[in-house]
Formats: C-alpha cells, sequence, structure tokens
C-alpha cells in the first residue's frame, strides 16, 4: 500500500463523514472550498453552519507535498532531518447547538518521508458541558471494541495517551472525558495501520451519531447555553496554546481558515461567575 492509497481512502471517508452529518441536520449550511496548498498538493475544507443540532463544523481533508518537514510533525521520539514529506488526513470538529449534547473532535494522519521513516497518528476525544454518564461509558465502550479488534494493548495506552495530551496545565483541568490519542505508529505494515485509522473514523461517527440523536432534543436553558459558551472559551484555549495539528498546520504554510476552523462560532470568558455557572462548573469537573 502506498501514499496514494491512502489518501484515496481517506478522501472517500471524508465524503461519506460529510454525507452522514448533513442527513442528520438537515437544516444545517454547508459551505465546501477547495484549497491548493503553496508547494503542492490541497484539500478540501466543509463548513457546516446555522443547523438545527449543528451550530459550527468543520469537517476537512487534505494532502500535501512539502519541501520541510515541521517539528511540529514529529513527536520527542522521531527524529528526521530536513526533507520532503507527503501527508494526508481528516480532521473533524463539531460544535452543537444544544449544550446537553457534547462537542467532539477526530483527527487521523499519515506522513511519508521516505519508505523507512513514514508513521499514522490520530484519535477522538469528547468535550461535554452537561455530562451524561451513559455518553461517558458508550464512548470509552466503542473505543475498546474498536482497538480491542487490532490489538488489546491498544485502548489503554491510548486512553492515556489522550487524557496526558488534551490537558491544559494553566488550568490544571482536562478539556473533555477523553478518548484515544495516538502517533508514531509504524511497527506494522501500512495496510493493517490503515486499516485501523478507517475503524477509528468509524467508530468515532457511530458513537457520536449516537450520542447526538440522544440528546440533540433536549431542552435547555438560557443559563445552561451561556456555560456552554463560556467553558468553549477551555477549547480555544486548547487549540491556540497547545494543539501540535493547529501548529504544523500554521508552521506548514497550510490555509489558516482551514486551520481555524476548529474554533467555535461564539465564546465567552468571564471574570466573575454566577452560582448557577459555579454549580454547574463543580459537576463538569468531577468527569474532567
Amino acid at each position: 500500500m502506498n501514499f496514494l492509497d491512502i489518501e484515496k481512502k481517506l478522501k472517500t471517508k471524508h465524503k461519506e463523514i460529510r454525507r452522514i452529518f448533513t442527513s442528520q441536520d438537515r437544516k444545517v449550511t454547508k459551505n465546501s472550498t477547495r484549497w491548493k496548498y503553496h508547494e503542492e498538493g490541497g484539500g478540501v475544507s466543509t463548513e457546516l453552519l446555522n443547523g438545527k443540532i449543528i451550530e459550527k463544523a468543520a469537517i476537512n481533508f487534505s494532502s500535501i507535498t512539502g519541501t520541510i518537514l515541521p517539528k511540529s510533525a514529529l513527536s520527542k521520539k522521531l527524529r528526521v532531518n530536513k526533507s520532503k514529506f507527503h501527508a494526508t488526513g481528516i480532521s473533524i470538529v463539531v460544535h452543537p447547538d444544544n449544550p446537553h449534547v457534547p462537542c467532539s473532535h477526530l483527527n487521523v494522519r499519515h506522513f511519508y518521508v521516505n519508505p523507512k521513516i513514514w508513521w499514522f497518528g490520530g484519535g477522538y476525544d469528547l468535550t461535554p458541558y452537561f455530562p451524561f454518564q451513559d455518553d461517558i461509558t458508550l464512548w470509552h465502550s466503542n473505543a475498546r471494541k474498536m482497538c480491542d479488534k487490532h490489538d488489546k494493548s491498544y485502548y489503554k495506552k491510548f486512553k492515556k495517551q489522550c487524557d496526558e495530551y488534551f490537558y491544559l496545565p494553566h488550568r490544571n483541568e482536562r478539556r473533555g472525558v477523553g478518548g484515544i490519542f495516538f502517533d508514531n505508529l509504524n511497527n506494522l505494515s501500512k495496510e493493517k495501520h490503515c486499516n485501523f485509522i478507517i475503524d477509528v473514523l468509524d467508530s468515532y461517527i457511530n458513537s457520536y451519531i449516537q450520542i447526538i440523536t440522544k440528546r440533540y432534543k433536549s431542552r435547555f436553558t438560557k443559563s445552561q447555553k451561556d456555560f456552554q459558551l463560556y467553558r468553549r472559551g477551555r477549547y480555544v484555549e486548547f487549540n491556540l496554546l497547545y494543539d501540535r495539528g493547529t501548529t504544523f498546520g500554521l508552521q506548514s504554510g497550510g490555509r489558516a481558515e482551514s486551520i481555524l476552523m476548529s474554533l467555535p462560532p461564539i465564546v465567552k470568558w468571564s471574570a466573575s461567575k454566577s452560582k448557577q455557572f459555579i454549580s454547574f462548573e463543580k459537576n463538569l469537573l468531577k468527569y474532567l
């Protein structure tokens, strides 16, 4: 399996995932932009806006070729000299309208430098504002089943890596209730690792659509909506301060509009909190 085979599979999944979300929320407005990378390649960025379920979502595909691989693409374990690279992947972030529906994020990617240096990475995580134990159990149970299908050691290891990665040190908080996160997968064949990331995509979609279907009709108050907007601030802080994907996109000269599409449409920061906000946050932090 070569880079073009993997690119083709991800491009097909990107189209499939767009169809799933637009069929789930028929009120949503879809804007797709095809863009070209300044060296070689490009991608498709799809923004979903102002739906009945989805306030904003970014469903992006990219496949680029560059001359110098940014350091942000590498973990501490990998050391690569300045070299031409190929990178392809899918990234998804969904900011729902209803505060009872959690925000979700997924990213899968493949990097190729030469026949000896290539790897897969990615994962997905869930960020609720009003957490439900049933949703969290479903999310992790499905992740475990999917991981166990490939390697019994994956789930425990990738869950730990997710908890460690999606963490805001200046808040002393995890961003959400976790999921799985992995990088540098290259010990098996490309075909086996590619099959794994396709299963990661399917597991994410199946779990998240179930949660959306269960929660999107729930009634909510203005205070609950305001709390959602306030907690979205944590999402912004992580993406702009710590996220390696954001850093890679900017360092590699990618399309800024696509890189920053993951940010929510409306956010609130406040130095003071009402008693109700304090109560909402106390409950949320039990899960984080």
